[in-house]
């Protein structure tokens, strides 16, 4: 399925200053109305010392399939004032069996388990001022990518801790990261791109790309609107093929590259995704939708969870958004989660943030 045929953002999108849409950006419908298949199960698991919940957008499933890994912004959002481990790992009943990473973390935004079980953190932030005020130590933390062994142990430091600037030395808020089966590490940054709507010198948009070593080998991407540049690389994802998914959230589309930074294709059927996961044992594609509102989505796209074949693009299913007093993002009705991963059997993951913290879990009921 090619960006030509369904590639294509809502009708009614205005048009932003400065901003240049590629020409298939126009007349996707909405994709609000498929089958739901999933039971929704809120409030899954449990933290360490029966502490709340604070905002997750970090979960991916264990190499075995069935534990989850989660990154808990410390019962509230954001860990810079606090000590307790916010890199969570639950069973299936929602049962805390290992947690790390206290004092080392200010806001865990994405999350990848390689291979050998390590766990990978992309700190996106740094501490803000009242923060620092509270705690001068946060100054050393955050803007980083960070490799922890299954028990905790930290094994590699990717960036430079508390400050901000550009590879091989530096990220700007990095999002996410993703170890490739060669074992190269992709990361993906700036957060703050997606509310800029014109070039400048802060407008920072790129995917980096370093050898299993963490050596820098090359970045890829700027900020913008054309295929190939981005507003916010927000989540990553490889399929079974190897090729790179990027949910680039700014432009309410997903993206698809080489490893090699090559553009393949762009669509637009899935809607403003903030985390996106594929099986790559069947090469479904799952991406979550915590922003779609009339400001930054326009068109009539909802808030929700689409599954869909990460081969031809196709949405099967679609899974609406929570009922809350106030709405995830910055607007719009209801919310839904942030992060998603899914286990061997089928189970939906999803990490929320906002209104509706902790996690939720979707259990597949009438998928054959």
């Amino acid at each position: 399925m090619t960006a030509s045929l369904v590639s294509a953002a809502a009708l009614a999108q205005p048009p932003r200053p400065g901003a240049v849409y590629p020409a298939a950006h126009a007349g996707q419908q909405p994709v609000n109305h498929l089958p739901n298949p999933y039971e929704t199960q809120r409030n899954f698991g449990t933290l360490p010392d029966g502490r709340n919940w604070g905002s997750v957008s970090a979960v991916n499933i264990d190499i075995d399939g069935v534990h989850v890994w989660a990154g808990d912004r410390c019962g509230t959002n954001s860990c810079a004032t606090s000590d307790v481990d916010p890199i969570v790992k639950l069973d299936p009943n929602g049962r805390v069996v290992q947690s790390f990473g206290g004092g080392m973390i200010i806001w865990p935004h994405g999350i990848d388990v390689d291979s050998e079980g390590n766990v990978w953190i992309a700190d996106a932030r740094l501490a803000n001022e009242n923060e620092l005020a509270e705690n001068p130590a946060a100054a050393n933390r955050g803007s980083a990518v960070l490799k922890f062994s299954p028990e905790g142990e930290l094994l590699m430091t990717l960036g430079t801790p508390g400050e901000m600037g550009d590879p091989p030395t530096h990220f700007t808020e990095p999002n996410d990261v993703l170890v490739a089966p060669n074992g190269n590490i992709f990361v993906a940054e700036t957060h703050s791109a997606q509310f800029q709507s014109e070039p400048g010198p802060d407008a920072k948009s790129r995917i980096s790309i370093f050898a299993p070593d963490g050596s820098f080998i090359s970045s890829f991407g700027q900020w913008g609107f054309e295929d190939g540049e981005f507003r916010a690389p927000h989540s990553l994802a490889m399929d079974s093929q190897g090729r790179l998914f990027v949910a680039d959230r700014g432009n309410n589309r997903i993206q698809i590259f080489t490893q090699d930074g090559e553009h393949l294709d762009t669509w637009y059927q899935f809607s403003r995704i903030s985390g996106i996961f594929i099986d790559r044992g069947n090469d479904m594609l799952y991406a979550i939708d915590s922003e779609s509102d009339p400001n930054y989505n326009p068109g009539g796209w909802r808030k929700g969870l689409r599954v869909g074949n990460a081969r031809n693009g196709e949405v099967l299913y679609f899974v609406p958004e929570h009922i809350s007093e106030r709405s995830s993002g910055m607007g719009g009705i209801g919310s839904m989660g942030e992060g998603v991963t899914v286990d061997s059997s089928g189970n939906v993951y999803a990490g929320e943030v906002g209104p509706i913290r902790g996690m939720t879990r979707f259990v597949p009921r009438l998928i054959p």
